[in-house]
């Protein structure tokens, strides 16, 4: 299936795309960034990393924590994050509809395998 893939590229050079989002996602969804980072198949330094990488992107800070204890940590996203994620989608969705025939063109002609990526 051909798809395209969004990825936003900041003047700062910062970047937002498909893996970030599906932390921040992942985050909300599980309430940990821990449990987050291993339903991806990731480490949670990798998961940290990304995090930073997102809160070095902009003003405002995407998860706050709790620590952890005999009652457990957590994490959620801030309203910044909730935003960000709509916004992300948003721009994802119309990015797709507008590319749709193109895409539907380019896999016409597209042979179904390569046997690398590239």
């Amino acid at each position: 299936m051909t798809k395209l893939k969004t990825t936003i590229v900041f003047e700062s050079g910062a970047r937002i795309g498909p893996g970030k989002i599906a932390l921040l996602e992942s985050i909300r969804d599980t309430g940990s960034i821990s449990a987050a980072a291993r339903s991806m198949g990731m480490d949670y330094k990798r998961a940290w990393t990304l995090l930073e990488s997102i809160n070095q992107a902009f003003d405002t800070p995407v998860v706050l924590t709790s620590p952890g204890g005999t009652r457990g940590g957590g994490a959620q996203l801030t309203p910044f994050a909730v935003d960000l994620l709509e916004r992300y989608r948003r721009i994802e969705l119309r990015a797709a509809e507008l590319a749709a025939d193109d895409l539907s063109s380019l896999t016409a002609h597209a042979r179904p395998e390569i046997g690398e990526k590239i």
